[in-house]
């Protein structure tokens, strides 16, 4: 139990049987009444975003989250077949759990997951990754001047937009939180 006075951003509650992160609070003392903390909440898994506002030093539940990295093997049917490198434990994750990042991931990368009670709620791949080429429009000659983009295909089928002078085959960098390309690799 944590009391709502000493709620931090980042902090994990397990409020109504899910995992909510503290992504803003704020102590609040009207004119009348009793002080409240207002807070906005995101539930781990679906990534919903709701405001809350409890009563001034209300105890609640504070959830701990183990993290790990685990390699990614393979795709067994819909499921993702993860690994624990040091034990050879292998774990089963459904893609709603991955959700948006499973355009990111590649077969042999490593991943930082959360677990709950030994129940994985949160995958993340890292920050950026360096994919290949498939296929790209070529570039014109001459048509440097300007920060012109066009559309590239990677390996993993996600289409980015890149500088005229990337060319099929060759390794770019992309940020995966944000799908922009970064730099050459």
């Amino acid at each position: 139990m944590v009391s709502t006075n000493s709620l931090k951003n980042g902090m994990t509650l397990l409020l109504d049987g899910k995992l909510w992160q503290v992504v803003e609070n704020q102590h609040h003392k009207p004119g009348k009444g009793q002080a409240v903390v207002r807070t906005k909440l995101k539930e781990v898994e679906s990534g919903k975003v709701v405001e809350r506002t409890f009563r001034s030093a209300e105890d609640v539940d504070q959830a701990y989250l183990e993290r790990k990295e685990l390699q990614f093997l393979y795709r067994e049917g819909e499921d993702y077949v993860l690994m624990n490198t040091e034990t050879y434990e292998q774990r089963y994750v459904r893609p709603e759990i991955i959700g948006e990042n499973q355009k990111w991931i590649q077969e042999g990368d490593t991943l930082e997951v959360t677990e709950h009670d030994g129940r994985i709620v949160e995958v993340e791949v890292p920050a950026s990754k360096v994919f290949e080429v498939t296929y790209t429009e070529p570039g014109l000659a001459g048509n440097t001047a300007t920060n012109t983009l066009k559309p590239a295909t990677l390996e993993t089928g996600v289409e980015v937009h890149v500088p005229l002078f990337i060319d099929i085959g060759e390794k770019i960098k992309v940020d995966t939180r944000t799908g922009e390309y970064q730099s050459r690799a």
